[in-house]
């Protein structure tokens, strides 16, 4: 790949139970040139999960000591626990110009736009607040308490969809995919993109006669 791409970041956000996960983890499954960015957690790993592929799981004085060094692009306090971006290890695959999609939570979305506008953002909203209590019990991992807090929390999260440059109804899953899958592929064909792509075959197409 030349040199002068740099990939685009897509931050996907949106409340516990909205499928966010389920979605990102089906359009890499469609899109392998687009890669994961796995963020750093201090929450318990859950049945099934798997360190590095899901999160990084360190514990809190760890995560603390890589705050204090600088070494995250965001990191928020979400239900008791933090979560982190690496810096490093995003813009480096953004600088080779690979394609990255940042899964968190809006508050970790706001610091990662502030620092790189060129950022795309996409919000995925549940079709309906009976749906995404049913598929937080569905899960059938946390006691009553945690799904009334997360149902509560969800009513704030979801006040924060219009600072998105996208949103996404999960509603039919296929038909969310296949939105998702459609903003990035139309960021793909931004005119700088293509440019830096293709200029040898632009120059080529445009060149006089004979030239």
């Amino acid at each position: 790949m030349p040199d002068n791409v740099h990939g685009t970041l897509f931050i996907v956000s949106a409340p516990s139970g909205a499928g966010k996960t389920s979605l990102v983890r089906a359009l890499i499954a469609q899109m392998p040139d687009l890669e994961l960015s796995i963020s750093h957690t201090t929450r318990p790993m859950r049945p099934g999960e798997a360190d590095g592929v899901d999160y990084h799981f360190v514990d809190a004085a760890t995560f603390e000591a890589m705050v204090e060094r600088g070494e995250f692009l965001e990191h928020a306090r979400v239900f008791d626990n933090f979560y982190g971006t690496a810096r490093s290890s995003v813009e480096s695959r953004l600088a080779e110009g690979r394609d990255v999609i940042l899964e968190i939570d809006w508050q970790g979305a706001a610091q990662v736009r502030a620092r790189m506008p060129e950022s795309r953002s996409i919000f995925i909203l549940p079709p309906s607040l009976e749906v995404l209590e049913a598929r937080l019990r569905g899960r059938g991992q946390d006691p009553e308490e945690v799904i009334q807090r997360r149902m509560r929390d969800a009513r704030n999260e979801m006040a924060h969809y219009d600072e998105f440059d996208f949103v996404v109804i999960n509603d039919i899953f296929e038909e969310a995919l296949g939105q998702l899958r459609c903003i990035v592929q139309s960021d793909r064909q931004r005119l700088q993109r293509v440019q830096a792509r293709h200029g040898a075959l632009i120059e080529r197409l445009l060149a006089a006669p004979g030239s």
